[in-house]
């Protein structure tokens, strides 16, 4: 691995396309392996291929390469500020650890900046897990602002479907 580490700066950031699914299903799951929960994940290629390239397309994803090894992934889709109007959501921003404290993050942060003036964002939004200090750090070094006001809320499909026959 030296070697790559100090031939880094020749890698590339890629929109992805059907055919990399497979290893962003990879990437996935060694982000939820890292967050302690790999059995949490029940996403599928066919899933994702719907979701990504169908007629309803509701995310886009990026991947970090050098050659035809994937060092890391960005997973987006746009959401909607009543108060600020259209947003750029990072879902996901995984680096492989071999791989990290090269500037690969920073370059995607770089990147979907981009996106977002190409896009016509008004900001971007993520989240952070509050244990995974070396990500605050990163993401306060890029200037970003932690909001520890508000509390996420989530519904599984089991609950909605209970939630759903009340009405």
């Amino acid at each position: 691995m030296p070697t790559l580490k100090k031939q880094i700066s020749d890698f590339e950031i890629i929109e992805g396309r059907k055919e990399d699914l497979l290893q962003l299903l990879d990437l996935i799951r060694d982000l939820a392996a890292f967050e302690k929960a790999p059995e949490k994940v029940t996403n599928s290629i066919e899933s994702m291929e719907v979701d990504g390239f169908g007629p309803h397309k509701v995310f886009d994803f990026f991947l970090a390469r050098k050659e035809e090894e994937v060092l890391g992934m960005a997973v987006t889709y746009f959401r909607y500020s009543t108060w600020r109007g259209k947003a750029l959501y990072l879902e996901d921003i995984y680096i492989k650890p071999e791989f990290r404290g090269l500037g690969l993050g920073r370059s995607f942060f770089s990147f979907l900046a981009k996106k977002c003036l190409e896009w016509n964002c008004r900001h971007m939004v993520w989240q952070v897990l509050d244990w995974n200090q070396e990500a605050i750090d990163f993401y306060k070094g890029l200037g970003s602002e932690i909001d520890s006001e508000w509390e996420n809320c989530y519904l599984d499909l089991e609950q909605i479907k209970r939630l759903a026959s009340n009405a």
